[in-house]
Formats: structure tokens, sequence, C-alpha cells
């Protein structure tokens, strides 16, 4: 079998590569793995230096966003798995958003194109739980229609509505997966745990918005792997799925967890207004019980994740190090 990762230099996509290249999911057993990655500032080649010399692996550069990089790739590949994209909600509201809408839903439609161009069998799009909007009770389903409140999540949901046309339209065999918040290993010091993690083994003080009544489900990155393999496996053309970690916190809570894991105290913590901008997303939760029904379950609980995540960081301090000043440090 051979697999082409887009955007698998990225902090989930090249988790997804270094399990795929470990055998750890049946379906890939012994599986061709090629990386396909534009490697702007969240790329990095670092974090698949475990494989880089695997024997079954291979890395181009190219952008989802050129039908000439992709048409130069994609011939025989059997599974796509896109997990290119601009991804912080932060740089979406503040920063250059129209780099959101070239790479989320251009780059999207690029490739869903090369895909039917060359006859891709099976496609896997990564897409998130922002898409729906927040929620006051309750959990998001699939069915529900998506109503995004940044520009990020909206051009996700551009993204998700071509995969469903393309599927309709040219029979591409594509399923949709929506996650929560991911944390693990090699994310990109500027998502909430990998920066609070890091300003704290540095002595620097993290901030929390308004009163961290702010809530969202957390999911380990190796249990959102476990799902995009299963749903590469059996998901359904056109069909959407949502991958939880039932791990729901507010931010306070997700502060207080983090504090003991890298033993600081309250006095790290600035509190201050929150800036707004971003809508009104007090509480994000979605329904997972349809892939839950497939077989997936997540299996590592919160404090266990974090635990070995602190101990990454702190482990691994070059690595981050470099990528801080490409970082943001906001929320």
């Amino acid at each position: 079998m051979r697999v082409f990762v887009t955007g698998g230099a990225g902090f989930i996509g090249s988790y997804f590569v270094r399990s795929l290249l470990a055998d750890e999911y049946p379906f890939f057993a012994d599986a061709d793995v090629t990386v396909f990655d534009k490697l702007t500032y969240a790329g990095n080649l670092d974090n698949l230096a475990p494989v880089a010399e695997h024997v079954r692996y291979r890395f181009i550069q190219g952008d989802i966003c050129s039908g000439a990089d992709l048409d130069a790739a994609l011939p025989e590949q059997d599974v796509v798995v896109n997990f290119a994209a601009e991804t912080h909600v932060d740089r979406s509201l503040r920063g250059v958003r129209i780099d959101y809408a070239t790479t989320n839903v251009v780059g999207a439609q690029q490739l869903f194109e090369a895909c039917v161009r060359h006859e891709i069998p099976r496609v896997v799009h990564v897409s998130t739980d922002e898409v729906y909007g927040p929620i006051g009770s309750g959990s998001s389903r699939e069915t529900e229609r998506p109503e995004p409140i940044s520009p990020y999540a909206a051009t996700k949901a551009g993204s998700d509505h071509l995969a469903r046309a393309y599927s309709v339209a040219y029979d591409l065999n594509v399923s949709v997966t929506r996650c929560t918040n991911n944390y693990g290993p090699y994310q990109f010091p500027e998502k909430t745990i990998s920066l609070f993690i890091t300003n704290l083994l540095d002595g620097r003080p993290i901030a929390l918005y308004g009163k961290g009544q702010n809530t969202r489900d957390w999911l380990y990155v190796a249990d959102h792997c476990r799902a995009l393999a299963l749903i590469a496996e059996s998901g359904q053309p056109g069909d959407f799925y949502n991958i939880g970690g039932g791990q729901e916190l507010s931010n306070r809570e997700l502060t207080q967890l983090v504090l003991d894991a890298t033993g600081r105290d309250w006095s790290y913590v600035d509190n201050i207004a929150d800036p707004g901008g971003g809508g009104d997303d007090l509480r994000y939760s979605i329904d997972y019980s349809k892939i839950t029904a497939m077989g997936y379950a997540p299996r590592v609980p919160f404090a266990m994740g974090l635990a070995w995540t602190v101990d990454w960081y702190r482990e691994n301090r070059p690595w981050w190090e470099s990528l801080e000043k490409h970082a943001r440090r906001g929320r």
C-alpha cells in the first residue's frame, strides 16, 4: 500500500506518519509513506527526523494549491490523508486571513481535483470540531449544520463541503473527520497546552483570559491518529465522523493541571481581560458516538497524556526553542 500524507511535517500529520512507519495500524502494515508538505512555519522536518532514514519513507516539498506539484507526486498512490491546512484560530482572527482561504479552501479543492484526475482509491480529509461553532449544552452531531465563527473554522467548513461535493459529483471516495483539541509531543509552541508548558518550563508567565470558563474537549494525538486509521479503513464515501476525547475541561481547570504537571503555581498566571475578536466561543463539544460504534475509544487519560507531553518538552528543549521565534505567544 502507498500512503500519501499532505501536511505530514506538522504536529498531527508527523505523528500519523511516525505511527504508520512503526506499523501501529494493521490496515497500513508495511505501507510506503510519502509526505507532501510546503514547510510553512508549522511544518518542520525535525518532526520526521525519527523516520528520516526509514526505507519506506520519502519526502516531497510541495504545495496543495499547485496542481502541477500534485500531479507530479500523486500518481499510483492508494490512500491520501489530508492534514495540510492553516490551523491557528488566533492567527486567522488577527493575521493574514487570505492565507486560510487559499490553503484550506483552494488547496483542498486542488487536492480533490488531483485525486479525481489520478483516480485515487481512498481519501481522508482531516477537519475540526470548530466548524460547528460553540454550543451551550449538549454536543454537536455530524448531521448538524456548521456555524463557524472564525475565519479558520469557516474555511475548514468550506473544505468539508467541497469534500462532500466531490464525493457526490465525481464519486471521490473521501471521508471527513472532525476532531476536538489535540495535544502531545511536537506541537508547535503557540497552541494552548504547548504554549503553557514551554512558558512554564522557562519560568515565564502564562495568560488566562477572562474568567477561564471557556471549555474544550481534549484528545491525545495518538488517539486521534488511531481514529484516522480506522476511518481510512472503514469510513464511508462522503460521510463525516466526529472524533472526541471525552475529557472536557474549562481553561481554568486546564491551567491548574498544567501548573501541577510543571511544578508551578498560580503566581505564574496573569489574569487578563479577554481581548475579544473571536466571538462567543465559550464551549465546544461533539458527540462522537458514530465512530465509537465502529470500535473507537480514546485510550489516554488526560493526566497521563499531559505528563507524557510535559516530559517530552522538558527533554526536547532545543526543538521548541528553535521554533519560538515563529510563535505568537498569545492565547
